[in-house]
């Protein structure tokens, strides 16, 4: 009985996991959704400018678990373009509820810009 007990609070905590929301800070790049992970460097600014420009969405790349993330508040991150970021926020699945955005501390602080 115990092991049916305990199995069921297990499937139970595993399937409500993913509907929590995870707050935290997570450090990486913009970047738009056409090139990824290819474009999470300085140099990719103007490109992703153009994908903008041509409906593209800009995301967040986690250099920690090395996935994009899409960014609830695109006028923030497109300020942040071409720049190591801290974001901060909530995940909820795939999307970071942005609730601000700065440079790392080795881009410089005079860009400090949170919302």
């Amino acid at each position: 009985m115990k092991t049916k007990t305990f199995a069921v609070l297990t499937l139970c905590a595993l399937l409500l996991t993913p509907a929590l929301a995870l707050a935290g800070e997570w450090t990486g790049w913009i970047t738009d959704d056409h090139c990824g992970a290819k474009g999470a460097k300085a140099e990719h600014k103007n490109c992703a400018t153009k994908c903008l420009e041509n409906g593209g969405k800009l995301v967040f790349y986690n250099a920690a678990d090395q996935k994009l993330y899409n960014l609830d508040k695109q006028d923030v991150a497109k300020e942040h373009l071409g720049h190591e970021v801290k974001v901060s926020g909530e995940v909820e699945g795939d999307t970071i509820k942005v609730s601000g955005i700065e440079m790392t501390k080795k881009e410089g602080a005079e860009g400090t810009h949170s919302h």
